[in-house]
């Protein structure tokens, strides 16, 4: 069976070009979104899309980015497709995976998607990198400052570790940290 998922991002567009177009390529059910974006997965109609198709199904949309704007999710959510033994079709840009072809130009997407990944990771890399011979700290901030750091160590020997947290305002792992930081320290001090 062929099912079908349409979807517009305002609701001031309307479906009809979408739903003809799929009518046409022959869904004999439909599932829409209206009005809402297509940056996230989690959307009702999808989802109610994504649990009606079965075994031999084929989900199909007008157009890829009816589906969705990141190339990585999409490749996601067509091999989870696939593992379901699900075909898609996107009717523009003539993505059938069912066809030779069809799955060549989505493992063409597949190393797209794996390619932008290992960009951005380069990317960050580098960026950190820059900022740190600059001299910028790279990371997240101290939960604590260093005097309450030190103002945890002095009570930490008659206070427990769950009361130092709640008056540093931070989670317990975060004051283990610091005592365990401090005594590495003092230890580190002792060799020298």
């Amino acid at each position: 069976m062929k099912i079908g998922y349409a979807r517009v991002s305002t609701e001031e567009q309307n479906l009809d070009l979408q739903v003809s177009a799929l009518k046409a390529a022959g869904c004999e059910r439909l599932f829409h979104d209206h009005g809402v974006s297509g940056s996230t997965f989690r959307r009702p109609g999808l989802d109610d899309t994504l649990m009606h198709l079965n075994r031999g199904d084929t989900l199909v949309v007008w157009r890829l980015d009816r589906l969705g704007r990141s190339l990585t999710k999409l490749v996601e959510l067509i091999d989870t497709l696939e593992a379901r033994d699900i075909r898609f079709q996107s009717l523009t840009e003539a993505i059938d995976t069912t066809s030779c072809s069809g799955m060549f130009v989505f493992h063409m997407m597949a190393a797209l998607a794996q390619f932008e990944r290992t960009l951005i990771s380069e990317r960050t890399r580098c960026g950190m990198k820059a900022a740190r011979e600059r001299g910028r700290r790279v990371g997240r901030h101290a939960a604590m400052t260093p005097a309450q750091c030190a103002e945890a160590v002095a009570l930490s020997a008659t206070l427990p570790v769950a009361e130092l947290a709640v008056k540093f305002c931070v989670h317990p792992r975060t004051v283990q940290r610091v005592l365990r930081n401090s005594t590495r320290a003092q230890g580190d001090l002792r060799k020298e």
